[in-house]
């Protein structure tokens, strides 16, 4: 009778380990798309993060200080990644924003100089 429930508790200690780490869901699952190439395995991994962070936002002019403070959370992995291409991709619109004004300026400042009897 001692070893039926000796049995009996390692039978129920497997099973709620294996219930617990949700390989019960895998090996359960039916043979759904087993014509998708074995791509059904890359999905098995984690889902993408849910966006409920706050963005990571900088001012409409930047300086060199902010991006020394800009901080980012840290994931599963690293960095949050849409974090950091919001980011990257604001830093973007700046610096070509700039580059706009920089050219337009310097096509003033040469026009200015070709037109004669006027000094800059």
């Amino acid at each position: 009778m001692s070893f039926f429930l000796v049995f009996l508790a390692i039978a129920l200690v497997g099973a709620a380990f294996f219930l617990g780490t949700g390989r019960a869901s895998k090996a359960f699952r039916g043979r759904r798309g087993a014509d998708d190439g074995g791509l059904r395995a890359l999905n098995d991994g984690f889902d993408q993060p849910v966006a409920n962070l706050p963005p990571v936002l900088l001012p409409a002019e930047v300086e060199p200080s902010d991006v020394d403070r800009l901080r980012f959370a840290l994931g599963l992995r690293g960095y949050r990644m849409d974090q950091v291409d919001q980011v990257l991709d604001e830093l973007r619109d700046q610096l070509a924003a700039r580059n706009r004004q920089i050219a337009d300026l310097t096509a003033e400042l040469e026009r200015l100089r070709d037109e004669p009897g006027q000094a800059p």
